[in-house]
């Protein structure tokens, strides 16, 4: 390789270092700060699913629409994944166990549609010819719980109306810094076995919110003045706060796996130009040396 471009292929490195450098800088400040949200909401999400397991329970909660099962001819997916790339394996892991839960499912595409939160989702599934009832995108990292509600309220409608018979949502769970884990569950219909799992995911093994799972109290409701009325309003907003905690979890996993993935592109790019300088400096000494041994050479003839 010649030394101009030995040089050449050294300025691009250098520029693309500057580039992940500051993308791992950005995504540092927004991994701090959704983690924060993801952790302190858990201790929230916590008690409202323990409420929402202990009315799903009762022989009220039996006879809700949400929570009552039924043979599953068409099911939907609640896809949640991130509107950019440069993430690592965050999204292909995600869309890998989607793709494994379609295949579980034994049903034909007609009979599966989609909703999904992000782009990367969406793009992957309208691709493959898959039916996306919704897309939402730009979910910030500041979203509130409100913002949620109309996802929320569409998947309750479709079980409602029998134009789905199960839910599964599929998002990443942040469990560190490093660790990611792509999780799918059944949102629809509400069973304790679910609501269990998601509480047992919730509470974190260690650090500063290890002990959420030490707060739940031993309640007996008792609802008035209509126990139906109540658990019509009561379930969708206790299922809004779930869909709200993947979310949060998704946003906390993304720019993890993101601030970790420039990391590493910095740390490359770094050897990367360690080498090509490396092999600039003996290109140029071999050179030099060559022109010197021209010279004497040369001398040596004309004496």
């Amino acid at each position: 390789m010649a030394l101009k471009e030995v040089k050449n292929k050294i300025r691009s490195v250098e520029r693309t270092h500057t580039v992940t450098k500051a993308m791992e800088a950005v995504s540092a400040v927004k991994m701090r700060k959704t983690q924060e949200h993801a952790l302190s909401g858990r201790a929230y999400a916590h008690s409202a699913l323990n409420i929402l397991k202990r009315v799903s329970g009762s022989l009220e909660a039996s006879s809700s629409p949400l929570v009552v099962e039924r043979e599953i001819k068409k099911v939907c997916f609640l896809v949640v994944t991130s509107d950019k790339g440069l993430a690592g394996a965050l999204n292909s892991a995600l869309l890998r166990e989607a793709e494994k839960r379609v295949i579980e499912s034994g049903l034909s595409k007609d009979a599966i549609s989609i909703i999904s939160i992000g782009k990367k989702g969406y793009e992957y599934f309208s691709n493959r010819g898959y039916e996306v009832l919704k897309n939402y995108e730009n979910f910030g990292d500041d979203v509130a719980i409100e913002s949620i509600e109309e996802v929320t309220k569409q998947i309750v409608e479709l079980y409602k109306s029998e134009k789905i018979d199960q839910c599964i949502v599929l998002y990443t769970h942040f469990k560190s810094t490093f660790e990611q884990d792509a999780l799918s569950r059944v949102l629809l219909p509400l069973s304790l076995e679910e609501i269990n799992r998601v509480v047992k995911w919730i509470t974190p093994k260690e650090g500063k919110f290890s002990d959420v799972g030490e707060k739940e109290e031993r309640l007996n409701y008792t609802l008035e003045p209509e126990s139906a009325d109540i658990l019509e309003a009561l379930l969708p907003f206790l299922l809004n706060i779930e869909v709200y905690h993947t979310l949060l979890e998704s946003k906390a996993s993304e720019h993890s796996a993101r601030m970790v993935a420039m990391k590493n592109a910095s740390d490359k790019a770094r050897d990367l130009t360690k080498e090509l300088k490396l092999k600039f400096n003996k290109e140029r000494q071999s050179l030099i040396t060559r022109e010197v041994s021209e010279i004497i050479g040369g001398i040596e003839s004309m004496a």
